[in-house]
């Protein structure tokens, strides 16, 4: 059976955009929920200003607190940095693993993080080196690979010149961001094959949001064009900021759901990941935003 791996980024990508503060207590408790379900890699934190995003302010202690866990040696927690200075501060924290990212757009790029697409990854140079040093891996992130809120349609041979410049500078995998969740099996496709011109399909993840409800296709197209890491969010936390309507990441339940449906491999107990997505949306204070969440309800 061919496996297939679910990052979870559920605790920082989810999180994160979410309004209500949740404790840390919350976050490890979730973490060891999901730490629980069967996944490998699980997106801890973000070393970003807590002025902007202050969902992420307790990412050291949090890290601080995993690296004392008895799966810290059998999980990867990357934790999100965007420069030299939240570097500093995850290699305090003792951060094994980061990611950085980049846009395939140049004005999202701009309104992002206010610099153009070349900027930000000459950026990511020193950030790179410096990782590399430490014996720190490196995971990338291109955001917009479809479709921009500002520019439109997202030419795909521009998200491959930037997942192939990460992955020159040395990121282990790249991930492939529909940031606003406008693709659909046909543009993916496009996306892909450009993609796939640059780099293989064993250095490549996909992210799809689900704000038009077409995720799990494009998951579907894009396992078609060979890739076999997505990340996904536990009960569909998450979501886009400059998106109208998003609705967020696709939820890593009903991801798994359709994984093992078509009969990969993925090591999720998708009994313990209902139940952390039932915990984390009581946490929150509203109901799962996946569906299988609600098929099967409640798991103990």
């Amino acid at each position: 059976m061919q496996h297939v791996k679910i990052v979870e980024v559920g605790p920082r990508d989810g999180l994160q955009n979410e309004k209500q503060q949740v404790p840390l207590a919350a976050k490890l408790e979730l973490i060891r929920r999901l730490a629980g379900a069967g996944f490998a890699a699980i997106e801890a934190g973000a070393f970003v200003s807590p002025k902007w995003v202050p969902q992420m302010a307790d990412s050291a202690e949090l890290l601080k607190a995993l690296d004392a866990s008895d799966t810290i040696d059998t999980i990867a927690y990357p934790v999100l940095v965007p420069n030299e200075q939240g570097l500093d501060a995850a290699l305090a924290a003792g951060a094994r693993e980061i990611a950085v990212f980049g846009a395939a757009s140049e004005s999202f790029s701009q309104k992002n993080i206010n610099a153009s697409i070349a900027e930000s990854l000459r950026r990511f140079e020193s950030v790179m080196r410096r990782a590399q040093a430490a014996n720190i891996r490196v995971r990338g992130y291109v955001s917009c690979v479809v479709g921009c809120p500002y520019e439109g349609q997202v030419a795909p041979a521009k998200v491959a010149e930037v997942a192939a410049a990460l992955l020159d500078m040395g990121c282990y995998e790249i991930s492939l961001g529909d940031t606003i969740g406008v693709g659909t099996p046909a543009s993916v496709h496009l996306m892909l094959d450009a993609v796939l011109r640059k780099a293989p399909a064993d250095r490549l993840a996909g992210h799809f949001h689900d704000t038009y409800g077409m995720a799990i296709a494009n998951i579907r197209a894009a396992l078609d064009s060979g890739i076999r890491v997505f990340d996904a969010s536990v009960s569909g936390l998450g979501g886009c900021p400059y998106a109208r309507g998003a609705s967020g990441n696709v939820a890593s339940e009903d991801v798994a759901y359709l994984l093992q449906g078509e009969g990969y491999h993925t090591g999720i107990d998708l009994t313990k990941l209902v139940a952390a997505a039932w915990y984390i949306a009581d946490a929150l204070g509203k109901p799962p935003a996946s569906k299988l969440a609600h098929a099967l309800g409640r798991q103990a």
